[in-house]
């Protein structure tokens, strides 16, 4: 009991900081799940089915508002979801043990936490020039744009599905780097539409392939992040988010640094 009481705790933390920053829940879940002694294999699995549980409930506001390039996650998708599946395949094919692919996993968690730590440092000036009109596609991808897409989507499910960071952070950047006036609200209405797909399959490939996932622990973060996002999100606008930011860019690239390194 008194674990599961810590697991909301956790989960009540990581939601604050969601909702009062923007950072990536799995940027910061899946670190905190290790430190408090979980295996690499089952924090990575179990904070796969919770982000994408936790992020699905912003698509019906994201559609309504017209936010989302659908062709964009389209592309994306396809490129995504297959490589997540055979990514957890392989994993389960080539080795018999969690063991014996740790330090693969470990070394993916260290990358893409570098990676979203420099995303994170370097929001403002990625999103400062970008249109806010709301209406517009801004560009039409061309072929060669969506080519680009999706290879960057088998990317992301390959590392997404090693590592459950990089969903979110790591492919805003890409799509502000790829389409450039794209505007900022449909950047984050198309990144979070296509996370949740790539977070939910990579999570059911961890527990349906791997057996990767702790159903108590994954209760536990629901019940604590879901209403600490929605309390954390209504003030956000009053605390200077900006310094959160950085202070969690500066704990994120540290810990990325640990894990690839170390």
């Amino acid at each position: 009991m008194l674990d599961f009481l810590l697991y909301i705790v956790a989960g009540a933390g990581v939601g604050l900081a969601i909702g009062l920053t923007g950072v990536g829940g799995g940027s910061l879940m899946t670190p905190l799940l290790i430190l408090f002694g979980f295996p690499y294999h089952v924090a990575i699995g179990t904070d796969l089915l919770y982000a994408g549980l936790t992020k699905a409930g912003g698509i019906v506001p994201h559609h309504r508002q017209r936010s989302i390039n659908w062709p964009i996650v389209c592309w994306l998708a396809a490129g995504s979801i297959p490589a997540s599946l055979i990514t957890a395949t392989l994993l389960s094919r080539v080795f018999e043990d969690p063991a014996q692919y740790q330090v693969l996993l470990t070394r993916s968690l260290g990358l893409m936490l570098v990676l979203t730590a420099i995303v994170v440092f370097w929001r403002d000036r990625f999103v400062g020039n970008r249109p806010a009109n709301h209406g517009s596609d801004g560009d039409q991808p061309s072929a060669a744009k969506l080519r680009w897409t999706l290879l960057m989507g088998a990317v992301l499910g390959v590392f997404v599905t090693l590592s459950s960071v990089g969903a979110g952070a790591v492919c805003a950047a890409f799509l502000m780097l790829l389409y450039p006036h794209l505007p900022a609200i449909k950047v984050v209405g198309t990144d979070i539409v296509h996370a949740v797909p790539l977070t939910l399959i990579a999570g059911l490939g961890h527990l349906i392939i791997l057996g990767n996932v702790d159903f108590v622990l994954l209760a536990g973060l629901l019940l604590g992040s879901l209403p600490a996002i929605s309390f954390a999100s209504r003030i956000a606008n009053r605390i200077p988010n900006g310094i959160l930011q950085k202070i969690l860019a500066t704990l994120l690239m540290g810990l990325g640094v640990k894990f690839f390194l170390f």
